[in-house]
């Protein structure tokens, strides 16, 4: 088997993994550059879940060359050679990824000119002289493509990104909605953060208030362009229609014959002795699944067919293709079956997380669509060691930085401010993170504390440290695994100084969740059954008594976390499993209410998805949100989509125009009624901002019922 060393550590850790193609070999990027692609280049990624499954994406920039295309292709099909033939393979054209891919950078894609064979490097550097102009377009998949350095690549309705080195403009259109400026910000904040190491200067602008320094280098403004609408989306009647073929290689070269001319499917139409394509060419997507008892030919040349398949049927180069074994298939995928049964449906993936093997993992049906409820990994801020270095705490006080006493390193009040600095060793060199935590109930003069304390921690040791900011309930995975197999706790407010603590004697109530990357985090939320989750660990204290909740869906991870919140509040705890909960219990949340119950949490078959429906661009638009959502990704401007596959919520921002909220339901409707699966009549329940009911909440970690007092942007703005 032919391996490159680049292989040798793939796989070996959850997480991504990218390299670009350089004079036909494999060269890694650096992780800070992560989501940084030049479109004159050829990508090979890899993305590794805990369990462990994979899948290997070759990206293809607008202009890279034949050659190029052709090495990452054979790189891609080595790789999944490498790794036993089990990954799920993409092909992923520029502009046109898939939500997969899009998924893995939750701040942005960002296209730059040129590429290796005219010189371009990834690397990161303090070399402040850069010049270039990012526009940034997209609601919920983020694109910011490097144009021409202009005012005549402009435009009112989009914003852009003028990148000077030390200085980053935001500059926003005057067509530009708050989503949009939001969205902008948050790019611009990934530069700073990421490519700068924290050393560049944000500012906001608005069209027709360019400052000095901006028309230094651009010139005096000309006519700004008004604002473009995007390209027509394909009709959503053609999006369901899928054809299966079988592809065979019995007369010596391959053969694709067909086996159904529509959808949905059989599942017993797939026999494990063959290879097949599902033809969605129209959506441009098409799929090829792979059985476990096909030759080895067929297998190998599944993606090679593939290609052949759209040349041969005149479809858009752009196509995406999917390829992947029995029992890896994706939810795209399986959405076009009538019957479509996962082997063990019942256990659910959970199990499956558990499990370390590659060997052992192909008895239970790992399902990659799953990583939708775990990519919170975020490749961009992806795990950079296993939290194992040195850590040290302190609060912010009186402008000042105070020591947090090791014992009490994992707690954190919702009414403070903390820097921790993280310092590991990578090869011979030590490396440091600082992460600024700020509590959500901290006042503003500590808020402005902390950044100033963080700047100047950086400045004393070099300006050596990446800086991260987090936002109480936004932890990144790597700082949560920093507390080892302690949970992370985060208390709803208060403060760790002396006497600032919440007065014991009131109820408290913890919600436990274990993440896909191995850490726990507990977090104090307000104590109403409402909150409960039949997935999750709870801790609740009244007054008189201790609780230990095991929802049905819960697993130990949670339960031994749970310990470490319960000798926090001390007492002795009594163990209650959910149904069979005392009457003291109810009572001390204040009465039974309704809770999550849902199991499709809990063996997540099919994940949750959420679309936005928008109408900025003229016509209703239906855009799915990439990879693992939070509650900021409910655009106040827009109307939402959230599909937990037995019930569908219609969510009302309260920004959102007429037409958005009058085009919703009829969306919601037809998205069910065209489902390739066939489902049909599921309850549609539409809910306004502000008054969103436990149901929906759920299946939001942590979710924050006073988000929506504050301005989402203005809370962007602040971390400029």
């Amino acid at each position: 088997m032919v391996h490159h060393k680049e292989f040798e550590g793939a796989g070996k850790e959850p997480g991504l993994r990218v390299w670009r193609i350089e004079n036909m070999d494999l060269k890694p990027v650096p992780k800070a550059l992560y989501g940084n692609f030049y479109s004159g280049d050829a990508y090979v990624l890899l993305f590794t879940t805990p369990a462990p499954s994979y899948n290997i994406h070759m990206w293809l920039g607008d202009e890279c060359s034949q050659d190029e295309s052709g090495a990452a292709a054979i790189f891609a099909m080595q790789m999944d050679d490498y790794l036993g033939g089990g990954p799920v393979q993409f092909r992923e054209v520029q502009d046109h990824e898939s939500n997969t891919f899009l998924g893995y950078f939750k701040s942005g894609i960002k296209y730059q000119k040129g590429g290796v064979a005219s010189g371009f490097q990834h690397v990161v550097t303090n070399d402040m002289n850069v010049k270039r102009l990012l526009q940034v377009k997209g609601r919920r998949a983020i694109r910011a493509t490097e144009v021409e350095m202009s005012w005549s690549s402009f435009n009112k309705g989009d914003c852009f990104i003028v990148d000077l080195g030390k200085d980053v403009y935001v500059w926003c259109g005057s067509e530009c909605n708050r989503f949009e400026r939001l969205k902008a910000s948050q790019v611009g904040i990934d530069i700073r953060d990421n490519e700068r190491n924290g050393r560049a200067k944000l500012h906001m602008v608005e069209e027709g208030a360019e400052p000095d320094d901006l028309t230094k280098i651009l010139g005096p403004v000309t006519t700004i362009a008004p604002s473009t609408p995007d390209d027509d989306k394909v009709e959503t009647a053609n999006r369901n229609k899928g054809a299966l073929y079988m592809i065979s290689d019995a007369s010596g070269s391959m053969k694709v014959t067909a086996v159904a001319p529509s959808s949905p499917f059989k599942q017993a139409m797939l026999s494990p002795e063959e290879c097949y394509i599902l033809d969605n060419g129209l959506d441009k997507n098409i799929f090829v699944w792979k059985g476990p008892k096909a030759n080895e030919k067929e297998r190998k040349q599944a993606m090679t067919a593939a290609q052949e398949f759209i040349k041969d049927k005149g479809y858009s180069p752009k196509t995406q293709i999917q390829v992947f074994p029995q029992g890896s298939e994706t939810t795209l995928f399986k959405q076009f079956f009538s019957d479509w049964r996962d082997k063990d449906e019942t256990t659910g993936p959970r199990k499956a997380y558990s499990i370390g093997s590659i060997a052992k993992v192909k008895q239970v049906p790992f399902d990659a669509s799953t990583l939708h409820s775990n990519k919170a990994m975020a490749a961009q801020h992806g795990m950079v060691d296993d939290g194992k270095g040195k850590v040290q705490i302190w609060r912010v006080e009186n402008g000042e930085k105070v020591p947090v006493d090791s014992t009490s390193h994992g707690l954190f009040y919702g009414g403070d401010c903390y820097l921790i600095l993280y310092s590991y060793r990578q090869g011979a060199r030590e490396q440091h993170i600082i992460y600024t935590w700020q509590g959500l109930k901290c006042t503003q003069d500590e808020l402005g504390a902390s950044a100033f304390l963080t700047v100047k921690l950086d400045d004393s040791m070099g300006g050596a440290p990446v800086q991260v900011r987090v936002t109480q309930g936004q932890e990144p995975p790597h700082l949560m695994s920093l507390f080892q197999d302690k949970p992370m706790i985060i208390l709803s407010g208060g403060t760790s100084r002396k006497g600032g603590q919440s007065q014991a004697g009131g109820t408290r109530l913890f919600h436990i969740r274990h993440s896909s990357t191995g850490a726990t985090r507990a977090v104090e939320v307000d104590p109403s059954a409402s909150n409960l989750n039949t997935n999750d660990v709870f801790v609740l204290k009244s007054p008189s008594a201790l609780y230990v909740w095991r929802g049905q869906g819960a697993n130990d991870e949670e339960m031994e976390a749970a310990k470490h919140v319960v000798s926090f509040l001390g007492g002795s705890p009594s163990h209650v499993s959910e149904n069979k909960e005392p009457a003291d219990f109810w009572s001390a949340l204040g009465g039974k209410k309704e809770y999550q119950t849902s199991k499709s949490l809990q063996g997540i078959i099919k994940p949750p998805r959420l679309f936005g429906c928008s109408n900025k661009t003229g016509r209703l638009v239906v855009e799915e949100v990439p990879g693992d959502f939070t509650q900021s990704d409910l655009a106040t401007d827009d109307v939402m989509i959230l599909d937990t596959w037995d019930q569908l919520f219609i969510w009302v921002g309260n920004e959102a125009n007429e037409e958005e909220r009058k085009g919703a339901p009829k969306i919601a409707k037809e998205y069910v009624d065209s489902d390739p699966s066939g489902r049909r009549g599921i309850p549609i329940t539409t809910i306004k901002q502000g008054a969103e009911p436990p149901t929906f909440t759920g299946w939001f970690q942590a979710w924050d019922s006073k988000m929506w007092e504050t301005d989402p942007l203005e809370r962007v703005r602040a971390r400029f």
